[in-house]
């Protein structure tokens, strides 16, 4: 189990906007995994915020588990995953069952629901997991591009042909999510791997910064503090309430300092030479 201090560096920030009563968003971390975690709750009352803390902790805690029983770099013949993938995919699977349950046996709990993403970085790779519109950026050498593609309706409307992505940006109906934890005992995770490298700086954020701040803003702000990120973090979520802070809005920043490429020792360096 690699531990990444020092290779990446990151920030996280959540803030309850300028209308909302509560933060019902959560964020969380493991740079000794190399995990970072984020989540944006839904439900009455203080639900939301139920269900997206214990979708960070428990992703956070099964990820760290299941990384101490690692086969490193083992990859699934049945999904072409590497087992760092499969770690992630099933934490946030546990997550879901136990915040689906918690729904059905507290009442103060019933129809609460979250978002989820997810990065784990390993070998100069990331899983990138999601559930919801929660977003994944990635900026690399000037060029910023959306990772995650929302599970929302509105994006189910782009995907058919009946908005234009620039037509969707302007809608106001982006908010119906067509996948959550909790909602049923079982959900599909959408996972995926990219390679990593050095001053690649990722963008985790719930839909409180993507509704309220165009992805060309993101894109300035990021390019304007040029790479600081407590700057960067801090002017984002000024961003967001400056137009009108409609919901909370949390944002994870990554920035990859240098590589983290796994020694593979004399038996992984004869392994992959018949790969």
């Amino acid at each position: 189990m690699s531990n990444l201090k020092g290779k990446i560096e990151f920030i996280e920030l959540t803030d309850t906007g300028k209308v909302r009563e509560h933060n019902e968003d959560a964020v969380g971390a493991d740079m000794t995994v190399g995990l970072l975690v984020l989540a944006d709750g839904m439900g009455g009352y203080n639900a939301g915020e139920v269900a997206s803390g214990m979708a960070v902790k428990t992703t956070v805690d099964m990820v760290r588990e299941g990384l101490k029983r690692e086969n490193r770099g083992a990859i699934d013949t049945s999904t072409g995953l590497r087992r760092q993938s499969i770690i992630l995919r099933d934490s946030i699977l546990r997550a879901n069952k136990i915040i689906y349950q918690t729904s059905k046996s507290q009442p103060q709990c019933e129809g609460m629901g979250t978002t989820i993403v997810a990065c784990l970085f390993h070998d100069n790779r990331v899983s990138v997991a999601h559930v919801g519109d929660s977003r994944v950026y990635r900026m690399r050498n000037r060029q910023f591009q959306q990772i995650t593609q929302d599970h929302s309706l509105l994006q189910e409307l782009v995907d058919r042909g009946f908005y234009s992505p620039e037509e969707a940006q302007r809608s106001l109906n982006r908010n119906y999510v067509t996948r959550a934890l909790g909602i049923e005992p079982t959900v599909e995770v959408e996972i995926q791997e990219e390679s990593v490298r050095p001053e690649d700086l990722y963008v985790l954020c719930s839909d409180g910064l993507s509704d309220m701040v165009d992805d060309e803003d993101i894109h300035l702000t990021i390019s304007t503090f040029n790479g600081n990120l407590d700057m960067i973090g801090k002017q984002l979520v000024q961003l967001t309430n400056d137009n009108g802070g409609r919901d909370n809005v949390s944002v994870v920043l990554a920035r990859v300092l240098k590589s983290f490429e796994v020694s593979k020792g004399l038996f992984g360096k004869i392994s992959s030479l018949f790969n």
